[in-house]
């Protein structure tokens, strides 16, 4: 692991966030369900005009995001796109599929590109056509019938496409043109429209020979058009992680209706091998999944989902449509700080772990935990921000001493609902309880730390 990745970690831990790489270093509990999701990709990349899907439930603090985020770096690895998209009431929701089209090509992940990675996605689907080209019938660049060939493989690229979406194929065509006559503009504008951003100017779109924006109606479509972009630029496919959608229960039942309406069209489609190369992986709490205001209440959607889970966590079903996420337990959460101080980047890494000894971590783990009234599986978050936090001042400070100067001083005002709830003994709040727009999973912002005594 590089020095510059080890900071980005623990940047992120620093600030009670989940990291956008090198989970894999400290990830837990984690490498059975990991093994069956690869089983599952792979048969996705194989499959031809198959899909797939995966439902994980767990409650506040069980890393649902950690998990996905994984998930989407082993995919990622295996040659798919990724695209993590958060749901929420105000920003993303759900049954404004257009708007959820748009935050998934805004960030569109490759191994290659990174996040953001649309562009260069539509760029080496060109790439590849005039490479085709050059394999199959030995043009060049320089040579005369180069540009017409290449013209001529792009329609027969866009063949398919043009049968189901014929806006998406017009506008790639007119990409490309724009491309080729040096109008950076106009296609950086095409490219725009394609993700599905509602305010194109009509200039753009009227030399495209099309009308308006991508509706809900018209998302569905364009997401099967990216799937076939990327497949024929080279991709195994894509996984998009559909993150705390359990928020549509603090909607109105209307609003509530079509959303879980939305994911069933999701499903309609996967089950009808509409949605080719494409993995659905869906995060949500048990009260999502088992509540009167969440997935029971869609019944075809809860008849494809609905898992019965046994007593004991260990033997479940990875393999099933619904999966759960266990707990955290003292062990596992002593395990995880382990890795955390082995690859925190101390100047005297030496001296560092020697003083945040096992000894510490375990003391640490126990003053936590009790601080929530036991609860560890609301502690993960904060358990890291302290063991960073320590892990810092000794970095920095040669005399400081955590078993004399360190004390745990929790804000309140920092907490999540769920995490105040379990510090103050009372019970967690009902989603309906929630604030309006308040997001409560493990995306939710740390707020400002203030050192109070605890």
């Amino acid at each position: 692991m590089s020095n510059a990745e080890a900071q980005e970690i623990v940047a992120a831990l620093r600030s009670g966030l989940v990291p956008r790489s090198g989970l894999h270093h400290f990830a837990t509990g984690l490498d059975a369900l990991m093994s069956v999701v690869a089983e599952e990709l792979d048969f996705v990349s194989k499959a031809g005009g198959r899909g797939g899907s995966k439902f994980i439930r767990g409650d506040y603090g069980s890393g649902k995001t950690f998990a996905t985020r994984l998930l989407c770096t082993h995919a990622r690895q295996r040659g798919f796109a990724t695209s993590e998209v958060q749901i929420s009431i105000n920003d993303t929701p759900l049954h404004h599929l257009e708007t959820v089209y748009r935050r998934l090509v805004e960030r569109l992940t490759t191994d290659a590109d990174g996040e953001g990675a649309f562009a260069a996605v539509v760029d080496a689907w060109l790439y590849e056509i005039g490479e085709e080209v050059t394999r199959l019938q030995g043009l060049g660049e320089t040579d005369p019938g180069f540009a017409e060939a290449v013209e001529k493989r792009l329609e027969d690229k866009l063949a398919e496409l043009s049968a189901k979406n014929p806006a998406f194929s017009q506008v790639l065509r007119a990409y490309h043109r724009a491309l080729g006559s040096g109008d950076f503009g106009l296609a950086q504008g095409l490219l725009g429209w394609l993700s599905g951003q509602p305010h194109v100017d009509r200039s753009v779109t009227s030399k495209a020979g099309i009308k308006g924006a991508v509706d809900g109606q018209a998302a569905l479509t364009f997401l099967r058009g990216v799937l076939l972009l990327l497949r024929q630029s080279g991709h195994a496919g894509l996984v998009v992680v559909l993150d705390e959608v359990e928020t549509i229960q603090r909607m109105p039942a209307q609003t509530r209706e079509k959303s879980l309406n939305a994911l069933r069209q999701l499903m309609d489609m996967l089950g009808n091998n509409e949605l080719p190369g494409f993995y659905l992986v869906v995060t949500g709490t048990p009260e999502f999944f088992d509540g009167y205001k969440g997935v029971k209440s869609q019944a075809a959607l809860y008849q494809r989902v609905a898992v019965r889970f046994g007593d004991e966590p260990r033997h479940d079903n990875l393999r099933a449509p619904q999966v759960r996420l266990a707990p955290f337990d003292t062990a596992r959460l002593l395990e995880v700080g382990r890795r955390v101080r082995s690859l925190f980047p101390a100047h005297e890494p030496e001296r560092v772990s020697s003083t945040i000894d096992d000894t510490f971590l375990s003391a640490l783990v126990d003053q936590v935990t009790a601080g929530f009234g036991g609860k560890v599986t609301v502690t993960p978050r904060l358990f890291l921000r302290e063991l960073v936090d320590v892990l810092d001042r000794v970095d920095l400070h040669a005399d400081y001493d955590p078993r004399k100067d360190y004390r745990l001083e929790i804000d309140e005002a920092a907490l999540r609902p769920e995490e105040l709830a379990a510090r103050r003994g009372e019970p967690v709040p009902d989603e309906e309880e929630l604030p309006n727009g308040e997001p409560a999973g493990d995306e939710a912002p740390a707020g400002k730390r203030k050192r109070l005594d605890g």
